[in-house]
């Protein structure tokens, strides 16, 4: 299960070995095949964690890359030991295990490994003679080889892959084979003959097998301890069968309702013969099954007295007789699970969360279809009440997700719960790694799957995350795994919505190598993509906002993406936008704020000085949109083009000179303590303007933006101003002849907030006293 605990030494170097082979265990022979260093030793203990770690990368991490030669490295066992590995789905193919041959394994775990044919039955015998523990659950073609190209001999049947079924393997041999799980097995293979040579099985795995007869049980009567017969229709004769088996601790005769029709109903008989037959028994699991008569107490007497567990008071009269309370009785999706009395330690069952989370971590690793009903429980729980077992309902999910990364039921309905449970109530009882942790298999589902359900629950349970910081460490997966989404030419409206607000919020306050790395994977073509289509549906809605404002903060300070936005006709897009959507104040704030971007880059400011664009500019300035901020951003931009100087106004309409008497009537026409939207991480375009005499109406804009910020938001940019050197510049700006009185009053105003900001810092450092933020 997954773990909130601190990874152990032992993993986070076994994790660093497996993404760097190259560099610690092995070298590369010919360029291509893993060869170990030959003058490495690996006991078993790390080797098996070498293996079963590499599986779960290979599985979980669409980072990690998988080797083709990588079970080679255990080839050697005078080099490498192996002893216990668990193998699953694709990953596996039958001359991995061929190449591991000669290990002397212990336990070996086969899980839906599809793509192992007949070729690893026979090695299957190389481990025979020390093979304690096999799983071949779900494997399904192990059974099959390659049709004889002679033609079908007698004992195989023909399959309609063309391949046949070998019917003469058994397990001769596996002299110490005590656990065994054929979960699933194909259709054809005769069971009681493969298993006959076992002399003494104590754990026996046929969930999915139908068997009519099971009478060959019996030899294993004085060993077997455990059996799960799941989704077998059961009869008269297989219950007399298991009422034989008197050593049983552990009985699964547990069924899917959903899958099919059973003839078998479960009766007070039949409980009654297990309990009194099968003494030994510590756990149970009849989930599914009708009860075709009524096995319970009267309702008076099951009401009365606190819950108990003891036997003597259970609900379920057969149960009465039990010696002691079972460690564990399976009861999901039956009517016994919501009794009062019920005599076992743990149950699994739909009454409340705990009976949920016991069903969930039981039925996991091999029944995904129970799982994900369990799973959508958890999910109304977590809705609708408040879930009281959060740390282990996060973990189990989040393993379920793992373990069924190509379930789609699972990946709905986890994806579902998940969002529940990462909202920001529960947000203080998360860890960290925990967060992390649900951050990776939404990713994982939102590769895998590209289905509406999920894809929009991936993307609303990253929306309980803080962005970008929870999402840094998957910067660059997330990204491109929203821009796909973006990038689909049928779209979902509300996943449309959420992938652009994440991608707005993930440019947003991260650094320029984040944002240039960004720009490379195509989102500034994706956001004007979207911006065109909407603009093609006569449409302003959040998609077009957020695209804009994510436009905007991605090309902050980063002249690359700029650049990006010019080529790919960014500003034809600007203007059909304001033609289109007059009366959109939001809009034009965010189109605005990007210009500002444009326009601080020098380099790119010839591109704007066509009659076209400053005429806009112009008219912008007397814009009452969102407060004072269109029109100080159209401000902005022109600040930036005037900074060049008049050498470089190369267009006769509008005059420079009309411009710059316009924009001095706009910032004059600003409220000067008015609060804004907008967020600076650095003055630095800003305070480019001040020393210099080209354009006292820049210098102007430049001073009036500092004073208006560290006024109105003195703890937020106060230390910005100092820490970038702005309180020398304006010392120096006011010294200049060029400079305009009014701006050098202001100025005056910024730098007396700026200084005494810092004295109050540097008192508070000395003193250690609290300022108190009503008195600043």
């Amino acid at each position: 299960m997954a773990s909130d605990s601190p990874e152990s030494l032992m993993t986070l170097c076994t994790d660093f070995c497996l993404r760097n082979l190259e560099g610690t265990l092995c070298y590369l022979l010919d360029n291509e095949t893993l060869r170990l260093h030959p003058d490495i030793f690996l006991p078993s203990e790390i080797c098996d964690k070498l293996v079963n770690e590499y599986v779960e990368l290979v599985k979980t991490d669409s980072i990690f890359e998988p080797h083709e030669s990588f079970f080679t490295l255990f080839s050697d066992p005078r080099s490498t030991r192996l002893a216990r590995i668990h193998l699953r789905e694709q990953i596996v193919q039958d001359q991995d295990l061929e190449a591991i041959r000669k290990q002397d394994l212990v336990e070996l775990y086969l899980t839906n490994c599809e793509k192992l044919t007949a070729k690893s039955l026979q090695t299957l015998v190389s481990f025979s003679h020390t093979l304690i523990s096999l799983s071949l659950f779900g494997c399904c073609n192990i059974f099959y080889e390659e049709e004889n190209p002679g033609g079908c001999e007698d004992d195989c049947l023909v399959n309609p892959t063309r391949q046949v079924l070998v019917k003469d393997f058994t397990f001769e041999g596996f002299s110490r084979l005590r656990f065994l799980n054929l979960g699933r097995l194909i259709e054809g293979v005769n069971v009681e003959t493969l298993l006959r040579p076992l002399a003494s099985l104590a754990a026996l795995d046929l969930s999915g097998i139908q068997l009519n007869d099971v009478g060959f049980l019996t030899q294993w009567k004085d060993s077997l301890v455990s059996l799960v017969l799941y989704n077998m229709d059961l009869s008269e004769e297989h219950i007399q069968v298991i009422a034989q088996l008197h050593k049983l601790r552990h009985l699964d005769i547990s069924r899917d309702h959903l899958s099919s029709y059973y003839k078998f109903k479960l009766t007070r008989r039949v409980l009654n013969l297990f309990v009194e037959n099968l003494l030994n028994l510590t756990s149970l699991d009849i989930s599914g099954h009708t009860m075709l008569e009524n096995c319970t107490i009267p309702s008076m007497e099951e009401k009365m007295g606190q819950t108990s567990i003891e036997p003597a008071k259970s609900s379920i009269a057969p149960f009465r007789g039990l010696k002691r309370p079972l460690q564990f009785l399976g009861l999901f999706e039956t009517s016994l699970c919501r009794l009062t009395h019920i005599p076992a330690y743990k149950v699994s069952g739909d009454k409340n969360e705990e009976q949920v989370l016991n069903a969930i971590e039981a039925y996991t690793e091999h029944r995904p279809e129970i799982t994900s009903r369990a799973i959508n429980l958890l999910f109304d729980i977590a809705r609708i009440e408040r879930c009281s077992q959060l740390l282990r309902a996060l973990q189990l999910v989040i393993t379920a997700l793992k373990c069924h990364k190509d379930d789609k039921n699972i990946q709905v309905t986890g994806s579902a719960a998940l969002f529940y449970l990462t909202n920001s109530e529960y947000r203080m009882e998360q860890s960290v790694k925990l967060r992390r942790q649900v951050i990776q298999v939404v990713l994982n589902g939102m590769e895998s799957y590209q289905e509406v359900t999920v894809q929009r629950n991936c993307c609303l349970t990253l929306c309980n995350f803080s962005i970008p910081e929870e999402l840094e460490f998957q910067y660059r997966r997330v990204n491109e795994l929203l821009l796909n989404i973006l990038n689909q030419s049928r779209q979902d409206e509300s996943i449309q919505r959420i992938a652009v607000h994440l991608c707005n919020a993930l440019v947003c306050q991260v650094d320029n190598d984040h944002k240039e790395a960004v720009g490379k994977m195509g989102f500034v073509m994706t956001m004007l993509k979207l911006i065109q289509k909407k603009l093609a549906d006569k449409t302003c809605d959040q998609v077009m906002e957020f695209s804009w404002s994510a436009l905007w903060n991605i090309t902050d300070e980063t002249p690359d993406n700029c650049e990006m936005f010019l080529n790919y006709s960014g500003m034809k897009l600007f203007l059909e936008c304001l033609k289109e959507f007059p009366e959109k104040q939001e809009l034009h704030r965010n189109m605005l704020g990007l210009l500002g971007n444009v326009a601080e880059v020098k380099e790119l400011r010839p591109q704007l000085m066509t009659s076209q664009f400053i005429s806009v500019f112009s008219n912008l300035l007397e814009s009452k949109a969102d407060g004072i901020e269109v029109s100080y951003n159209a401000c902005g931009v022109l600040s930036h083009i005037m900074f060049d100087g008049p050498e470089a106004w190369g267009i006769c309409e509008p005059h420079r000179e009309e411009v710059v008497k316009r924009m001095w009537a706009a910032i004059q026409s600003w409220d000067i303590n008015s609060r804004r939207n907008i967020n600076y991480r650095s003055f630095e375009p800003i305070l480019r303007l001040l020393p210099q005499g080209i354009s006292p109406v820049s210098q102007h804009w430049a001073t009036w933006a500092l004073y208006n910020l560290v006024s109105v938001y003195p703890d937020k940019y106060c230390p910005l101003l100092i820490k970038e050197g702005g309180i020398p510049l304006l010392k120096d700006m006011i010294k200049m002849a060029s400079a305009r009185q009014e701006t050098k009053e202001m100025a005056r105003s910024t730098r007396a907030s700026g200084a005494w900001r810092a004295a109050a810092a540097s008192d508070l450092h000395r003193t250690g006293a609290v300022l108190c933020p009503a008195v600043l």
